[in-house]
């Protein structure tokens, strides 16, 4: 029996996704080489590092990570993949410390892992740009832990990018943007509600972008529509990352009105200043991403917001960055993920005007002081009300709209289950309720 590689993820929900789908591929590939210092066939220790390449110290951290693992398992095989190795393969496969680099249309392929394990394979990356099909990799839900350990799955419906934003160098590590067939998606999100899983979150690289290269270009709300109608009520659907400006009207009358789609949306904002989104190539105004916020909490008063903001990008200035503060509370975000601007090497923005290291560190720290003041605001207005709590593990699990909830002491529901808890007062950034049902179904 082939022995199980250990993973190492950096970067994005899809990374992470992937990489339980390459571990079950790897996992059914036998070892007949030994390691490094010798040893019977079929005992080396794969290590596979997923990296990721969305700003340069993620590169860095990916590098770091495959010399940290040749420390620490002098004689492991180590692997690495991900977008970073996609960019830029040859920096890779020079480094004393790397065994083989597998490029991301090769990392879910059984031949690729064939050749890498044994055939002593080094270097296998090919044209991103050429691909047009989505690999057929959805994970059995039968692989991995057990369903009472994952409440919460990921299902992959796209892949690649056709944008280009000006920061953004992950459509060259991604390739084209390419759909998984609807019937396909449904199947797995069928599997995955059989497994015993309770809440399945639709990922990818531009999720909006669903469906335009499938025939008949069925829209990403077409998709949830029709995974709601073939999975138990049981299941709950969470919406990754969105492009506020693609969301198409079936996806915004589901998140507006259907219970069983999480009102909970994360939006790809990245700024609050109309020339600053220009200069991104970004396809919205800060008017659009406020008109929706507004037209979806006015049919859902209970709907939560996140976003991912840039501090600092280049040409920014104060007055540009105060309107990024501001659209915090004009859109009354509640989830902020803020990234100090970081040039890219090989995207436009690096060789735009730079704004100084020392003000966008400023920058990066007043924003999030602000989604730190913002979330404890969407935290404090949850108080004294009762909530469906999907139950993760240690007495921890999440509300519909994705805040943190911490079961009172002496309390205990099983992970899986939707408990429905009253709750109290906030602790930090997380909530801390009281237990009244210990599992009851989805609605209620």
């Amino acid at each position: 029996m082939a022995r199980s590689p250990h993973m190492i993820t950096l970067g994005c929900r899809l990374n992470g996704y992937e990489s339980d789908a390459m571990r079950a591929v790897a996992s059914t590939v036998p070892d007949r080489t030994s390691g490094r210092s010798g040893g019977r066939a079929g005992e080396r220790e794969t290590i596979i590092i997923n990296t990721c390449a969305v700003t340069n110290e993620a590169v860095r951290r990916s590098r770091q990570a495959a010399r940290r693992a040749r420390r620490e398992a002098p004689d492991a095989r180590i692997v690495v993949t991900g977008c970073a190795a996609q960019i830029a393969p040859q920096s890779f496969s020079a480094m004393d410390e790397v065994d083989a680099v597998l490029g991301n249309s090769d990392k879910l392929q059984p031949d690729a892992w064939r050749a890498i394990i044994n055939e002593g394979e080094q270097l296998r990356v090919n044209d991103i740009m050429s691909v047009r099909e989505t690999a057929g990799h959805l994970l059995d839900p039968s692989e991995g832990p057990a369903p009472t350990d994952r409440t919460r799955a990921y299902v992959q419906v796209q892949n690649g990018c056709d944008h280009r934003c000006t920061f953004c160098i992950i459509p060259y590590g991604r390739g084209p943007s390419r759909s998984v067939p609807m019937g396909e998606v449904v199947r797995h999100a069928e599997a995955q509600a059989g497994a015993g899983v309770r809440e399945i979150v639709l990922t990818g690289v531009d999720v909006t972008s669903y469906g335009a290269d499938l025939p008949g270009a069925p829209s990403l709300g077409k998709l949830v529509a029709k995974i709601l109608k073939q999975t138990p009520s049981s299941l709950r659907v969470r919406l990754s990352s969105l492009d506020s400006i693609e969301i198409d009207p079936v996806l915004f009358d589901l998140a507006a009105s259907e219970e069983r789609v999480a009102p909970h949306l994360h939006l790809s904002l990245q700024s609050g200043d109309d020339m600053i989104l220009k200069r991104m190539k970004r396809r919205h105004q800060r008017t659009d991403a406020i008109a929706l916020c507004e037209a979806l909490r006015a049919r859902r008063p209970d709907i939560a917001f996140g976003a991912d903001l840039i501090a600092g990008f280049p040409t920014e200035t104060n007055e540009m960055f105060e309107n990024s503060l501001r659209i915090v509370d004009e859109c009354g975000l509640a989830y902020l993920h803020v990234f100090p601007f970081s040039p890219r090497d090989g995207a436009p923005a690096a060789r735009m005007p730079q704004v100084p290291g020392p003000v966008i560190k400023a920058r990066a720290s007043r924003l999030r002081k602000k989604a730190d003041s913002a979330l404890a605001r969407h935290l404090d207005g949850l108080i004294g009300h009762t909530r469906p709590v999907l139950m993760e593990k240690n007495g921890l699990g999440r509300t519909p709209c994705f805040a943190e909830v911490e079961l009172a002491e002496g309390a205990h529901a099983s992970p899986g289950t939707m408990a429905h808890v009253a709750l109290t007062h906030r602790k930090a950034t997380r909530l801390v309720g009281e237990l009244r049902d210990a599992g009851g179904p989805l609605h209620g």
